[in-house]
């Protein structure tokens, strides 16, 4: 059951006020963060005063819609007026923008109470969340685990209950890989359809933003806040999937998979076949070479973005730097090859729409590693966590096209995992959708951590 209409309710009725979500958010930081370390910054004082306002405009008949009065928070890399934006980084520890990010104003407008600034993986380079200057970020379901990146205080906020709903950013996986990892719901936008705008850069061509949610229809309300144009994104209360062609690739997204996230995947599309939908074997492009694309892509752009600050090496990470180091001896060539080889493998990608509406595959090939481990053992080889955790969101990326990751099950020992569902451009609508339907029928929202 999505959370955040029943919120609104509530204080529509009078149940509750945005003060008292907003103080029982601050008790539960106040009481969990020192385990989970989600948040970088938290703008307590900020948010009691807004929430209050909040309340005095319902009061008075002013309602800004669904978000009015509901606490959220935003990933460290979105400026916000007059609070700190790090980057999870030294480089940026002292910055204070002046202005908001586009999409902060937007869902400042819409009435949302924002609570502070997220934990992420330095830079938002990378998949971890093990900041070397901010600490690791802790998964709610085994705190000795990965909460994934490089989104992961977000999403680990928003599983653990202290809100309905924080804001990440995707430019390899990075919304829908700890949303995979933290049992929540994670949606990466088609490209440029929500504004980047005061966002600081990573990946230009790959740089995404949208919302985590407990909840699928939580995350078309987000969406449908974050667009210009919205449309019909909101999914109704019992989507019905009866001839929904659901694509499952036979290639890549099969190859090196956990057992038991093989099987929750399968089940997921056999739940799913079992309500009508027709589910239909196919081929995807060249995918290893889209990824490659990618990589070499995110490397330079990267490198680009970051070089006014090259010279103070110290402050960046291991890690990070080592990458960014990479980025500045790629040759230009390789670079628009790279950029040949996504326009090709997208016009190959595009026609697979012809005969399905989605395509269903693994979130991630794994589960949650443990916090300090540098490889995994996936199909009997040794892969670095970095690679294994990207190898089947990085694509989507450098496609541009939506994609959004549900739970689907959960492995013997508890640890969650995604599946990932993909849609043409701009069809969010029908993503949505399909998302609200496969969750209905999985039946796995109620289930969370025990913190």
């Amino acid at each position: 059951m999505a959370v955040l209409p029943i919120l609104a309710q509530a204080l529509r009725n009078g149940e509750i006020s945005s003060r008292e979500l907003v103080q029982e958010a601050l008790l539960k930081i106040k009481r969990w963060d020192r385990k989970l370390n989600s948040f970088i910054t938290v703008t307590g004082d900020a948010a009691l005063e807004t929430s209050a306002a909040r309340d005095e405009e319902l009061a008075r008949g002013f309602d800004r819609g669904v978000f009015h009065g509901i606490p959220i928070a935003y990933k460290d890399l979105i400026r916000t007026k007059g609070v700190h934006t790090t980057a999870g980084s030294k480089i940026f520890a002292h910055y204070v923008p002046t202005r908001d990010a586009e999409i902060v104003t937007e869902l400042s407008e819409a009435g949302a109470v924002s609570l502070g600034k997220t934990g992420l993986h330095e830079l938002a380079y990378g998949i971890t969340s093990n900041n070397p200057h901010y600490g690791p970020i802790h998964n709610p379901w085994d705190l000795q685990r990965i909460s994934g990146g490089s989104s992961g205080g977000s999403a680990v906020a928003v599983a653990a209950g202290i809100v309905p709903l924080a804001i990440g950013t995707d430019t390899g996986g990075s919304i829908r890989i700890p949303a995979s990892f933290c049992g929540v719901v994670g949606l990466k936008p088609t490209f440029g359809l929500v504004s980047v705008k005061g966002v600081l850069p990573l990946g230009f061509s790959q740089d995404h933003v949208g919302p985590i949610t407990r909840t699928v229809r939580d995350a078309a309300l987000a969406f449908q806040a974050m667009v210009e144009e919205p449309s019909g994104y909101i999914p109704g209360d019992a989507p019905d999937p009866g001839g929904l062609r659901i694509g499952y690739p036979t290639n890549f997204f099969r190859d090196r998979v956990d057992p038991q996230v093989e099987s929750a995947v399968q089940s997921a599309i056999l739940t799913m076949a079992g309500r009508k939908a027709r589910v239909i074997e196919i081929a995807v492009p060249d995918m290893e070479a889209l990824r490659a694309a990618a990589a070499t892509c995110l490397l330079v752009e990267a490198a680009a973005a970051l070089r006014p600050y090259f010279e103070r090496r110290a402050d960046f990470g291991a890690d990070v730097l080592a990458l960014l180091d990479q980025g500045q001896v790629i040759p230009g060539i390789d670079y628009i090859e790279a950029q040949r080889t996504r326009r090709r493998i997208g016009r190959q990608f595009a026609k697979l729409f012809d005969d399905m509406d989605c395509i269903f595959t693994p979130t991630t090939p794994i589960t949650a590693p443990r916090i300090g481990e540098v490889t995994v053992e996936v199909g009997g080889a040794k892969e670095e966590v970095r690679a294994a955790a990207t190898r089947f969101t990085r694509g989507m990326n450098a496609l541009g096209l939506p994609a959004i990751s549900i739970p689907c099950g959960f492995t013997r020992g508890g640890l969650p995992i995604g599946l990932q569902i993909i849609a043409a451009a701009g069809q969010e609508d029908l993503l949505l959708h399909v998302a609200a339907a496969t969750e209905d029928a999985l039946g796995l929202t109620d289930r969370v951590p025990l913190l």
